[in-house]
């Protein structure tokens, strides 16, 4: 941690104390919490299937997303969500809320990796939209070796902050292995026999 509250070398805090000493400087501070997403439940599974295999020939070929491509995408990720055909953006809603006033007065978004809306560059789009001059981004995924937390996400945000090169925009990743560790050890606490 430095001792201007920032992350220091993309580990993120550790304790709520921690938190509060990052997120309390006077810029208009934001983080943006983001998902893998999900697909939901009652989305088409032929829909899903034409969707996957554009993907694969886009990527198999190096062009661009096509239109249809481009309309599927859009049709996931802004299908119409509730707890019940997607359990997954509830949870993540969920978490979001118990997180949220540990970081205020920052303001806490959601964003999805894939599936769902909004992505990663909207959410932060709209963030300087609204005159936010610090954002940070952190994926709810914790461990290494994942091509989304270390390589699709990054690219993201390196092209945003290309595109905001007047904004601080940075990615709290990858975590300490000793603070997950420690979070997991907690968490285990409360299976322990009495």
């Amino acid at each position: 941690m430095g001792t201007d509250g920032h992350l220091v070398g993309g580990q993120s805090p550790a304790r709520h104390e921690d938190a509060e000493e990052i997120m309390d400087a006077p810029t208009r501070r934001a983080v943006v919490l983001v998902g893998h997403g999900g697909v939901p439940r009652d989305y088409p599974r032929e829909r899903l299937t034409q969707l996957r295999g554009l993907e694969a020939r886009r990527r198999a070929s190096g062009a661009p997303p096509s239109p249809e491509e481009v309309a599927l995408e859009a049709e996931l990720r802004h299908w119409p969500r509730t707890p019940a055909n997607d359990p997954y953006q509830a949870g993540l809603e969920s978490l979001a809320a118990h997180l949220r006033p540990r970081l205020e007065p920052a303001r806490l978004v959601l964003a999805y990796n894939e599936f769902c809306a909004p992505t990663v560059a909207e959410a932060v789009r709209a963030l300087a939209a609204e005159g936010m001059t610090d954002i940070v981004a952190v994926p709810s995924m914790l461990t290494p070796g994942g091509v989304h937390a270390e390589i699709e996400i990054p690219e993201i945000i390196n092209e945003l902050r290309a595109e905001f090169s007047h904004l601080s925009v940075r990615y709290a990743w990858p975590f300490a292995e000793e603070h997950v560790a420690a979070f997991f050890v907690e968490h285990l606490r409360q299976f322990d026999r009495k």
